[in-house]
């Protein structure tokens, strides 16, 4: 019972920051779900919780799937190529470590996204603000 109560606080409390968050701040919370689900990963790895590994990982996948795929070719360019095919090789990655059952490859996969999650964490918040105005009067 306090199990559910408690999933439950964490799920409206996510609902909320989602509400209030704009885009970068929301790509930031896919970012830690993903390193998140990477760390529980490795402890049902390394507790040989089989199941409990495969649903961790496919959520990371996911994650890292939904990141590739809202990536703007058109404002990014090569940068943009770049993350597309990192965010693939770790998805490819992730695959890989669920099949042999290695937390190396989860590291390393982890230790990748939390290189680019530094550098998006690094963007300054005025530099936020244009681009996501500069965005808006684009789509309008």
């Amino acid at each position: 019972m306090y199990n559910a109560r408690v999933k439950n606080y964490q799920k409206e409390a996510l609902k909320t920051r989602v509400a209030g968050a704009d885009r970068y701040e929301i790509i930031q919370m896919l970012m830690a779900g993903a390193i998140e689900k990477m760390v529980l990963a490795k402890v049902a790895i390394d507790k040989k919780h089989l199941e409990a590994k495969s649903e961790h990982l496919s959520k990371a996948s996911a994650i890292l799937a939904a990141l590739r795929d809202c990536l703007d070719f058109e404002v990014g360019g090569e940068v943009t190529e770049n993350l597309f095919s990192l965010y693939s090789y770790m998805i490819e990655r992730l695959i890989d470590a669920s099949i042999h059952n290695d937390v190396k490859i989860v590291d390393e996969v982890s230790n990748l996204l939390k290189e680019i999650k530094s550098a998006w964490d690094a963007i300054p918040a005025e530099v936020r603000n244009q681009t996501f105005a500069e965005n808006s009067a684009h789509a309008s």
